[in-house]
């Protein structure tokens, strides 16, 4: 019951907190500035070209906002698991390994986070 407790309370967070700061416009990259009489013009003939890149970097950016933002929570929780293990070998080894996973996952989103940049801005 504690473990559902901390994971609602995680979740919660990470959605406040991408509700406040992440913009309305990553969510619809667009707009609808291409309607009526703007449809004719080049630049909203092209548009399809472009639609697919930037809703993956969109979308890319906002995984990465969450995630780093589960990050943050879970190196906080394992810096408190470290404080009251009391000396506790067992529990001290379960901080320092949460505090190692977290790590990781944030060096992967980033790498992820560059690898589809890298691909978004030389293919497309």
């Amino acid at each position: 019951m504690k473990k559902i407790k901390y994971i609602l309370l995680t979740l919660g967070l990470v959605a406040g907190f991408g509700l406040v700061a992440q913009p309305a416009s990553a969510f619809d990259p667009f707009g609808d500035v291409c309607s009526g009489a703007a449809a004719t013009t080049a630049l909203c003939k092209d548009r399809d070209k472009e639609k697919a890149p930037a809703f993956v970097k969109n979308l890319v950016n906002v995984l990465l906002y969450v995630l780093g933002a589960v990050s943050v929570v879970v190196i906080i929780f394992a810096g408190i698991f470290y404080t009251t293990s009391n000396g506790d070998a067992a529990l001290i080894t379960k901080a320092k390994n949460t505090l190692l996973y977290a790590v990781v996952g944030l060096i992967v989103a980033v790498l992820a986070y560059a690898i589809v940049n890298f691909v978004i801005t030389s293919f497309a």
